[in-house]
C-alpha cells in the first residue's frame, strides 16, 4: 500500500488508526512519517489520542519491512483500532527535503557512479567514484546556478522489472532499490535527474534555496566524499 508520506510530502497532519503497539513501537494502517532509508533519516513528531500526545522519536522498518514503526518517548495505553491524529516535525522534514532533493541535483553534475550517500538537516554528503578531480568552488557555483534554473519534480510508479531492463537507472553502486512489492517509486528532476528513490523532495528545485560544499574528502583511492550545507 502506497503511504501518504509516498504521495505528498507537504502534507503534516492526518488522522490514521492503530493496528498494533508494543514496546513503545506503534503499528500504524497508513502515516506520514517516513521510515528511515535510503540514507534518509526517519521523521519524528507527534502522535495524539486520549488526551496523550506523544513525541515519536524515530520512525524505522520493522527489521522484515512488513510494517512501519513509530518508536515513541513513553509507553501508551492505545489498543488496535484507537483513532490518533499525526503531526509531523515540518521543519526538520523541510530541510531532508530540500537535502535530498539537492544530492540528485549532485547526480547530474557528476556522472560517476554513486558509492554512498546520507541526508541530514544540518549537513548533508554524496560519495563519489571520481574519475576526474573536481573543484570545489566551481562544483558549488555549478550547483546554485542549477538551482537557481529551477526544475519541477515529479514521482511515478513503475513495473519493478524496469531496472531488469534498464540497470543503468540505479547510481549507487552498493545498495539496490528494494524488491517484493511489485512497482517502483521514481522520482525524475525535469531534465537533470531520474532514478528510483522512495525519499521525499521539493516540488520545485528552486525550492532548495542556496546551499554550500563546505569539503570534499577522499574515503579511498578515487572514492570522494562531496559534503553539503543549506546556507538558510
Amino acid at each position: 500500500m502506497r503511504q501518504p508520506f509516498q504521495l505528498d510530502a507537504y502534507q503534516t497532519q492526518a488522522t490514521a488508526q492503530v493496528v498494533s503497539y508494543q514496546d513503545q513501537r506503534l503499528v500504524l494502517d497508513s502515516t506520514l512519517f517516513y521510515p528511515r532509508g535510503g540514507g534518509q533519516p526517519g521523521d519524528i513528531g507527534w502522535i495524539s489520542a486520549q488526551g496523550q500526545r506523544i513525541e515519536v522519536v524515530d520512525t524505522r522498518y520493522s527489521d522484515d519491512r512488513s510494517r512501519i514503526e513509530h518508536h515513541l518517548a513513553e509507553a501508551v495505553d492505545w489498543a488496535p483500532g484507537d483513532r490518533v491524529e499525526l503531526e509531523l516535525n515540518w521543519d526538520r522534514r523541510h530541510r531532508h527535503m530540500r537535502m535530498h532533493t539537492c544530492l540528485h541535483l549532485l547526480c547530474h553534475l557528476i556522472k560517476d557512479p554513486v558509492t554512498g550517500g546520507n541526508v541530514g538537516a544540518e549537513q548533508s554528503r554524496a560519495e563519489f567514484d571520481l574519475t576526474t578531480p573536481i573543484d570545489k568552488a566551481e562544483l558549488e557555483a555549478q550547483l546554485n546556478a542549477l538551482i537557481a534554473q529551477g526544475a519541477e519534480v515529479t514521482t511515478e510508479w513503475l513495473p519493478e522489472s524496469i531496472l531488469d531492463e534498464q540497470p543503468e537507472l540505479v547510481r549507487t553502486m552498493s545498495v539496490q532499490p528494494p524488491r517484493g512489492a511489485g512497482e517502483l517509486r521514481m522520482v525524475r528532476v525535469a531534465g537533470l535527474d531520474y532514478q528510483p528513490c522512495g525519499g521525499t523532495h521539493v516540488k520545485n528545485i528552486r525550492e532548495i534555496g542556496q546551499v554550500r560544499i563546505p569539503s570534499i574528502k577522499s574515503k579511498g583511492k578515487q572514492n570522494k566524499r562531496i559534503n553539503v550545507e543549506l546556507v538558510n
